[in-house]
């Protein structure tokens, strides 16, 4: 049984093959990545590195050559770009004759009206189409996406949202890379769709616990989405970065994140991270 993992040189991908090597021998484990000297480390440790590329299908098509279970990681960048890259590899995976897909997709995929939903519904799709087995692994939110957030306060500044009352089940990164990992050296999962949410949390009660973490009352500052953007323009951020980080806030705001689901404990065995030990580790984190 030949596994694959592409992005795996990613902050996902990296943490996904760390935790396939804990059960899989790296005899069975390849990767697909744009930089193979990138994963130079891993192909000294047995893992067979492969170039592939989301822009050059016919590179993706010999990069998934013999495999059996591939693992599609989402690439970043806009909707447009990703769902073409996505639907190279999907059409490379059919071609190479890939027997089962998992993807990284997002919470209600198809139903969700998140900024991000278009590139995971069309790709959803798309594996769909080719009739090849899958599963859609529907990450909720990265609690490693709130260090910016974490970091300010710990400066001295409010934790600010315009993100108003919504909820988001986030889960440190490790969890959704374990959940990723299970999936694609298990059984059982083909055709299966897994809703990958912690508890779900408001910016507020997400705030709050932080602050018990550290130790510090955290003051919150509610903005509107004018002012959230004008803010986050303040700290230096690039202006292609301020319109996304708004999308998301309105985002959470509308609910687009409030997915409840046990689906983490089926696949870890166990429930997910308590959100004052999680927080705790990524402040630890904070002093390697």
């Amino acid at each position: 049984m030949k596994l694959l993992v592409t992005g795996a040189t990613g902050k996902l991908g990296s943490k996904v093959i760390e935790a396939l090597l804990k059960t899989v021998p790296a005899s069975q484990l390849s990767v697909s990545v744009r930089n193979p000297d990138k994963a130079e480390g891993l192909r000294l440790r047995g893992v067979d590195v492969r170039h592939g590329d989301f822009d050059q299908p016919e590179l993706l098509t010999t990069a998934f050559a013999n495999i059996d279970r591939l693992l599609l990681i989402s690439a970043d960048g806009d909707n447009e770009t990703r769902i073409k890259q996505h639907g190279n590899a999907v059409v490379a995976a059919a071609r190479a004759g890939v027997k089962f897909i998992a993807y990284t997709s997002i919470v209600n995929a198809q139903m969700s009206t998140n900024f991000l939903a278009p590139t995971h519904k069309a790709t959803e799709e798309a594996i769909l189409k080719t009739g090849i087995p899958y599963s859609f692994l529907r990450n909720n939110w990265y609690l490693e996406n709130e260090i910016p957030s974490m970091q300010g306060v710990m400066a001295g500044s409010p934790w600010i949202t315009s993100a108003g009352n919504g909820k988001v089940g986030w889960a440190l990164q490790q969890e959704y890379a374990e959940a990723a990992a299970a999936v694609l050296a298990g059984e059982g999962h083909e055709n299966t769709i897994y809703e990958l949410s912690g508890k779900l949390l408001t910016q507020d009660e997400l705030a709050r616990a932080f602050g018990i973490v550290i130790g510090k009352d955290v003051t919150i500052q509610k903005v509107d989405d004018v002012a959230y953007a004008n803010i986050m323009k303040d700290t230096g951020l690039p202006d292609f970065l301020v319109p996304m980080l708004v999308n998301i806030q309105k985002d959470i705001r509308e609910g687009t994140l409030e997915v409840p689901s046990n689906d983490f404990e089926k696949l870890l065995g166990r429930p997910v991270t308590p959100i004052n030990e999680a927080l705790k580790q990524i402040v630890e984190g904070f002093a390697k």
